[in-house]
């Protein structure tokens, strides 16, 4: 079965930084546009990040755009987000996703990890 896992998350100071990982297995990487998005509790789950299945081309959220770098490594099946100058508002479950050849800004991807806990502290 296809599964992407997602590890990275933790407690960090605001101003500080993080580097999220997320595998995958049971798919061709290679072909997948891969996605980052958060949710906090209570609120809708939002766009971060988006690479195509290439790594040539990414779009990023205005909110984190200039703090946050998404990348991947095809031999390794893994994408990549890090994280800088975090702030507290940033604070969120982080998921990462896989979608077949075309990258998105909206939830329209195929598969999902669990994701991991983000949480920056002032």
């Amino acid at each position: 079965q296809v599964q992407l896992v997602e590890s990275g998350g933790g407690l960090v100071q605001a101003g500080g930084s993080l580097r999220l990982s997320c595998a995958a297995s049971g798919l061709t990487f290679s072909r997948y546009a891969m996605g980052w998005f958060r949710q906090a509790p209570g609120k809708e789950r939002e766009f971060v990040a988006t690479i195509t299945s290439t790594g040539d081309n990414t779009y990023y959220a205005e909110s984190v755009k200039g703090r946050f770098t998404i990348s991947r490594d095809n031999a390794k099946n893994t994408v990549y987000l890090q994280m800088n100058l975090l702030k507290a508002e940033d604070t969120a479950v982080y998921s990462c996703a896989a979608r077949r050849f075309v990258m998105a800004t909206t939830p329209v991807y195929d598969y999902w990890g669990q994701g991991t806990q983000v949480t920056v502290s002032s």
